[in-house]
């Protein structure tokens, strides 16, 4: 990386973290927790703040996973995030639509470099000879693409005076893509209008959409006023992603005379492989479930989080089987293993999972 220089801003910038994510404090069922995958790359994707290398850091929102997080998880959060506000670099987060827009256990946020966008803001920085303005408000759940202009317009941006001013939200912009089929957001009331973007801005920095992309082009192919920079979660939570890389961005601008230049660039994080199998129960013989069972966790990455689609209706024989012990003993300590049942009443069995207490997201955004 190079040196930090005058007129130039370093921002490390990351998103949905979703720290806690099956990562119960009390646990009734000793075994893997996915919460510790994210807890490892939150750590690494903060290492440059914290190795001096950055001038700021913006979290784009979901820092937890639920708006109810315990003691322990909220330290976790904060307390690396108190030590590069200790460094001397500023902190900004925004609310997450997990946090249903707001940060709870505040107190572990208390430092004077930790900005929150708790309301529709505008915080003024002076870094390295250059005076940047940073707004943003908490995620708007409700019908954003109608509140945004009036949003935008509370935080009071306009009259900031700076050398340069940067858009910090937690929200879907049109154009935005994700899953495996690239559904594309456009119309509904989550998603704002690219033509609503102001100029003004060197940069849209968005949490939100899981999948790492940068939007400058609407819908209609034209180029937008703002950059939107997505960094994408910082591990896998659904099935939707598998093929997604998962990471962090280091924003750079550059003040050249009276024009404030941006780059970008993505650092990918070691996200655990996400794989789906399906198993017809029809196919199999009830002698043979089990040996079904091991091919397909051998065919897995020892570290993956396996998902069995179970279709059928569960015999008696094959519910042992396919018990959660059971699953546990079948599988290696490293792989993650779950069962999403089809064609099962939940009035006979719950989807069995031997991953985490609660059934993986389902959905590719935050």
């Amino acid at each position: 990386m190079d040196s930090l220089t005058a007129d130039r801003i370093r921002i490390l910038f990351l998103a949905d973290t979703h720290l806690g994510f099956d990562l119960p404090t009390r646990a009734r069922i000793q075994r893997r927790r996915r919460g510790h995958d994210f807890l490892a790359n939150y750590a690494t994707a903060l290492a440059p703040a914290l190795a001096g290398e950055v001038d700021m850091v913006v979290h784009g929102g979901d820092v937890f996973h639920r708006s109810k997080v315990p003691t322990s998880v909220a330290w976790q959060a904060f307390e690396p995030l108190a030590r590069v506000a200790d460094c001397g670099t500023s902190v900004f987060v925004v609310p997450g639509n997990h946090e249903r827009g707001r940060i709870p256990q505040i107190r572990f946020a208390q430092h004077p470099r930790i900005h929150l966008f708790d309301r529709p803001r505008t915080f003024t920085v002076d870094v390295r000879g250059m005076r940047l303005a940073v707004a943003g408000f908490p995620s708007e759940r409700h019908d954003v693409r109608t509140q945004f202009v009036d949003l935008l317009a509370a935080t009071r941006w306009r009259t900031a005076d700076a050398h340069a001013r940067i858009l910090c939200i937690h929200q879907c912009v049109e154009g935005a893509t994700v899953g495996p089929n690239d559904f594309t957001f456009t119309t509904a009331a989550d998603v704002i209008r690219a033509r609503d973007l102001p100029t003004g801005f060197c940069a849209v920095l968005s949490g939100h959409i899981h999948r790492h992309q940068v939007l400058t082009r609407d819908l209609r192919g034209g180029p937008i006023a703002t950059p939107v920079l997505y960094p994408g979660s910082i591990e896998r939570t659904s099935v939707a992603e598998a093929d997604e890389a998962k990471g962090y961005m280091m924003v750079t601008l550059t003040r050249d005379a009276s024009e404030t230049r941006l780059d970008w660039q993505f650092h990918q994080l070691p996200a655990r492989p996400l794989v789906r199998r399906e198993l017809r129960l029809e196919a199999v013989d009830s002698t043979a479930l089990e040996s079904t069972i091991r091919a397909l966790i051998g065919d897995s990455p020892v570290d993956a989080v396996l998902t069995i689609r179970v279709v059928g209706k569960l015999r008696d024989d094959a519910r042992h089987v396919l018990a959660a012990a059971n699953l546990r003993r079948l599988a290696p300590a490293t792989m993650n293993i779950q069962l999403k049942l089809e064609d099962e009443d939940r009035a006979f069995g719950r989807p069995t999972s031997s991953s985490q207490s609660d059934v993986m997201l389902e959905l590719p955004l935050g």
